[in-house]
């Protein structure tokens, strides 16, 4: 079993850069896929970008795409996400999820463990 904790998350003007991290605690990723979330209020938990350490492949979102980049961090054991060119509709709580195995599925239910999420607020 993995543990998650999200960090990084807080207000940013719209325009911004923000870089969120997310770190494995019990085992290393080597071994699950591991994925980003966002849920804003009143709406469904989204994908936002994921990636396969086994198959050293990532998949963004469509929405993120050349926005964000999801890589990850062998010596420190973490997934980041870093977000450039912020806007307010990127406002939301970002969740990290994992699942064993090499695939990088886009359904909240393929993943077993999550973190507890991270504020991101964008104002115009």
């Amino acid at each position: 079993q993995v543990q998650l904790g999200e960090s990084g998350g807080r207000w940013v003007q719209a325009g911004g850069s923000l870089r969120l991290s997310c770190a494995a605690f019990g085992r290393t990723f080597s071994s699950y896929s591991v994925a980003w979330f966002r849920q804003s209020p009143g709406r469904e938990r989204e994908f936002v970008a994921g990636l396969s350490w086994r198959r050293g492949i990532t998949y963004h979102a469509d929405s993120v795409k050349g926005r964000f980049t999801i890589s990850g961090d062998t010596a420190k054991n973490t997934v980041n996400l870093q977000m450039d060119s912020l806007e307010p509709e990127d406002t939301a709580v970002y969740y990290c999820a994992a699942r064993s195995g090499t695939l990088i599925p886009d359904d909240v239910a393929a993943y077993d463990y999550w973190g507890q999420g991270t504020q991101v607020t964008v104002s115009s």
